[in-house]
């Protein structure tokens, strides 16, 4: 196997699939977390104000979004021989059925250690309009392959 950490570059970017979310999708991420909070579920619940923030219908749990980010990231590093190491991310704006979401990541530094060599990204998800719904770093790893 070729070492694919020496085909990186900073400033390389990393492009995901995009997901669909449905109401459909939502409510099967809710029985796979057995997550059923009413922000998922019932839009009744959502036409109330939650302090200054106001929804209009349910949204996507926000871990979905890493999962969003997870697919990219194994998609990428798999077939390199690559591994996920750490994910950090924040949510910007609520995803509502409807939306298209899409992940991408920019390597933002490469270091090469004893054990592994490493790579940090900047990720962020965003939404069709092009607005940033999550955002974080993630690390990964492309081990030394001892002979």
């Amino acid at each position: 196997m070729s070492n694919a950490f020496e085909q990186l570059s900073v400033g390389q970017i990393i492009n995901g699939t995009p997901f669909h979310p449905t109401r459909e999708t939502i409510r099967e991420f809710c029985e796979a977390s057995l997550d059923f909070n009413p922000l998922h579920l019932d839009d009744d619940y959502m036409k109330g104000s939650f302090g200054k923030t106001q929804f209009g219908g349910i949204i996507m749990h926000g871990m979905n979004n890493f999962g969003v980010i997870t697919r990219m990231l194994t998609d990428w590093l798999y077939p390199h021989g690559g591994i996920h190491r750490r994910l950090e991310t924040r949510w910007k704006s609520p995803v509502k059925p409807g939306d298209t979401i899409t992940p991408s990541a920019t390597i933002t530094s490469l270091k090469t250690t004893q054990k592994g060599q490493w790579a940090c990204l900047n990720v962020i998800v965003n939404n069709q309009k092009g607005e940033v719904v999550a955002a974080g770093e993630a690390l990964v790893e492309f081990p030394i392959q001892i002979k």
